[in-house]
């Protein structure tokens, strides 16, 4: 096993300290913010120890099998709303009609796995019913902004070859602007149904749910003829879990504790780009 360190802030003092905790036969140096520690001892307790000092340096810390890379997967899908980008757009939407409060706490309920997000996403749209959807272009304009680290991380992953899929339980007003903004090959989210200029309240056909996100992540991996064991899955939140589960490799970005205990990476702290110092790019 190998382990990966990496934290905007870190010193190599810091890293070292941490990558000493795992016994490493060598360590190699990644940036001045990042390095790979290998054939490292990887027990529970080393890793639990190596964790806890990580996290008090706000350092990410990664154990991952030696010799994994780009060259292993076929396919980057990544959740829209709090992971490629900063923003949760049903939030600054709700903004507009002076609710974003009463919206983001059913959001993040949501997020944490304590709601159903489809029953949530209903109540939440429900909300909406009447805004100019004019507002959705503010939102994108003045709002939405990209994560730390994503243009290099996806100019990266699309230079090695790979595909790329934008799957959201948001809303395909964003996802259709973003698509030939980054150059992705395929997305898949909600669509707001409206009636002269204003929001009805509704979502049209079926919600972009936990099990609808994992059979697009399945069908997109079947159309490029792979197994999901190809995919890099990214997400923040509880219905991005089972997309997450089918994947080779599982990115928990600045997620929920929920998801970050299942992912196979966890990015607390580095940008969305600290998934190539993982996997050696």
């Amino acid at each position: 096993m190998n382990l990966v360190l990496q934290g905007p802030q870190a010193s190599q003092d810091v890293l070292q300290s941490i990558t000493a905790l795992a016994r490493p036969a060598r360590t190699v140096f990644l940036s001045s913010g990042a390095l790979r520690a290998e054939d490292v001892d990887h027990t529970p307790d080393v890793a639990e120890a190596v964790q806890a000092a990580a996290l008090a340096a706000q350092v990410d810390a990664t154990f991952i099998a030696a010799g994994r890379s780009l060259s292993d997967f076929s396919l980057v899908a990544m959740d829209m709303d709090s992971t490629l980008i900063t923003i949760e757009c049903i939030d600054e939407i709700a903004d507009m009609q002076g609710l974003k409060a009463q919206v983001s706490e059913i959001t993040e309920a949501a997020m944490r796995g304590e709601l159903d997000f489809a029953a949530s996403l209903t109540r939440r749209v429900a909300l909406l019913e009447g805004l100019e959807a004019s507002a959705l272009e503010r939102v994108y304009a003045q709002r939405l902004r990209l994560s730390p680290g994503a243009e290099t991380m996806l100019a990266a992953v699309q230079a090695a070859g790979l595909k790329t899929l934008l799957v959201s339980g948001g809303f395909t007003f964003f996802t259709d602007r973003l698509k030939p903004r980054l150059k992705l090959d395929y997305t898949h989210a909600n669509v707001l149904e409206t009636e002269n200029g204003r929001l009805t309240g509704r979502v049209l056909g079926g919600i972009v749910d936990a099990e609808e996100k994992m059979r697009t992540v399945q069908r997109v991996c079947a159309e490029l003829n792979v197994p999901t064991s190809r995919a890099i899955v990214m997400g923040d939140g509880a219905n991005d879990l089972k997309m997450m589960g089918i994947s080779g490799l599982s990115v928990a970005f600045r997620a929920k504790p929920v998801v970050r205990a299942q992912a196979d990476v966890a990015l607390n702290f580095s940008g969305l780009d600290g998934v190539l110092a993982v996997l050696g790019a």
